[in-house]
């Protein structure tokens, strides 16, 4: 392969020839051949989108010649547009900070720039990655920022997902409205209920899960960009940090505005905490509506069977005809993951020291791998099992029939310890409670079918 030389600070290095990114990047690449996963395309857009916006700044402010800032920025737009995608090289598992991830952007637009001045790769005297494409930076201010922008852009594209599966769950309340069914509490039977009812919780516990994670976008929009090394500021003009907010909002199109103070936003990595752990909320109750689905799907014939899920693939390997729940156990995967991810970034969250959290690159990792994973599997989840779900209405009838606790509607006639009495007969006799009471003469036949009518068991009132 042919190669060219370059040289850093620890000496020369070989790198292939028609490489973009350049020395620091090469080491990189031999330090840390870890997992062979690179940065997300969101991340790698999140820190181009830095660079072209910091090219924009300091050319402004007339700190960069502007034709060098016109090519790193042209540079950019081609990186954004979906070229030079196979130079950004770095394992995800890489140096403390992200300074490999940072150099790798820096080298790839310095030397694309290059060429665009008619220059050749490597050679920095016309514009180079330090210099010039990270003016006024710092890993330690640009690598927290980048993780804010992709995180928001994130959580962008999982809202509208969150807020789909809601309006399916919404739907599946109207359309089993009039299905009763026999509520559960500890896994025994329970007052009756609608399925409806049921779906009409699991609707707004979606709902207010997306509010909570919602929220979450207002600290993850402060940027510290212009504290640099450790928030001090040192190598930037005294405007750079307001004008670094406002050229970035153009540039992405995101609603960004400066920290109120550079120390902090250096030092915590509270917005991802707090993204991270609105995530993993709805991922716990993700799981109990999911467990929930397959549960009242068991069956078909010595289970629930009360809602009947889509078939999307055979069962089994060695038992002709079986069906299993694929997507809900999908879900469940997915959702586990994702709490494996939080439990990760809570864990680099309090690991920085001082100035400085260097976990930063596992904690994006998983914070953009969380959000990717969990977004796609609710979108099938959604169209392949939620939306196709039907009540099988005899059964669960039938169920709610024979269920022992609708004697609780007769508390308020002959009291609780009286009905108990009932509902141990019932059990011991296997008799519906209707024919207990029946047997024993309490009250006359029309009064017994108002007051045990399911439906009206389902809704408030004496």
């Amino acid at each position: 392969m042919k190669t060219r030389i370059e040289k850093d600070s620890l000496g020369e290095i070989e790198i292939p020839y028609d490489a973009y990114y350049g020395v620091q990047t090469q080491r990189a690449v031999h330090n840390f051949p870890v997992s062979g996963w690179k940065a997300h395309p969101v991340m790698v857009d999140a820190y181009v989108y830095i660079k072209k916006a910091a090219a924009i700044t300091n050319s402004e402010l007339g700190l960069l010649d502007k034709k060098k800032a016109a090519a790193i920025i042209k540079a950019a737009d081609e990186v954004l547009s979906g070229k030079h995608r196979d130079h950004f090289v770095v394992d995800v598992y890489q140096a403390g900070a992200g300074t490999s991830h940072n150099m790798n952007t820096n080298e790839v637009l310095a030397n694309r720039a290059i060429e665009i001045l008619g220059g050749k790769r490597g050679d920095y005297k016309v514009v180079n990655p330090n210099d010039h494409v990270n003016m006024a930076q710092s890993t330690n201010d640009t690598f927290p920022t980048a993780m804010r922008l992709a995180s928001l852009v994130m959580v962008q594209r999982l809202l509208p997902v969150i807020r789909h599966i809601e309006k399916t769950f919404d739907k599946k309340a109207r359309e089993f409205s009039k299905v009763v069914k026999s509520g559960r509490t500890h896994l025994q039977d329970a007052a009756p209920i609608t399925l409806g009812q049921e779906f009409e919780g699991y609707a707004e516990i979606v709902r207010k899960h997306y509010d909570l994670i919602a929220v979450t976008q207002k600290h993850l929009a402060e940027l510290g960009i212009g504290g640099t090394a450790v928030g001090t500021g040192l190598n930037t003009h005294v405007k750079f940090g307001v004008l670094m907010a406002k050229n970035l909002s153009k540039v992405t199109g995101l609603k960004l505005k400066p920290t109120r103070n550079y120390f902090e936003a250096m030092q915590s990595m509270m917005p991802f905490m707090e993204l991270s752990s609105a995530i993993n909320n709805f991922a716990i109750d993700m799981t109990k509506i999911t467990n929930d689905l397959r549960l009242l799907s068991s069956g078909p014939t010595t289970g629930f069977a009360e809602v009947i899920m889509p078939a999307v693939q055979p069962g089994s390997s060695i038992m002709p005809g079986k069906v299993n729940p694929s997507m809900a156990e999908m879900m469940n995967q997915v959702l586990y993951q994702v709490m494996g991810n939080n439990h990760t970034i809570m864990m680099c969250s309090q690991a920085g020291q001082l100035e400085l959290n260097v976990m930063m690159p596992v904690m994006v990792f998983n914070i953009v791998w969380m959000i990717e994973i969990l977004k796609n599997a609710l979108k099938v989840f959604d169209d392949k099992c939620v939306a196709g779900l039907k009540a099988d209405e005899k059964k669960c009838r039938d169920y709610a029939e024979k269920s022992i606790s609708i004697v609780t509607a007769l508390n308020p006639i002959i009291g609780y310890a009286r009905a108990a009495e009932i509902a141990k007969e019932s059990v011991k006799t296997h008799r519906s409670i209707m024919d207990v009471i029946r047997s024993k003469n309490l009250m006359p036949e029309k009064e017994l079918n108002k007051v045990l009518n399911l439906m009206k068991l389902t809704k408030p009132g004496l």
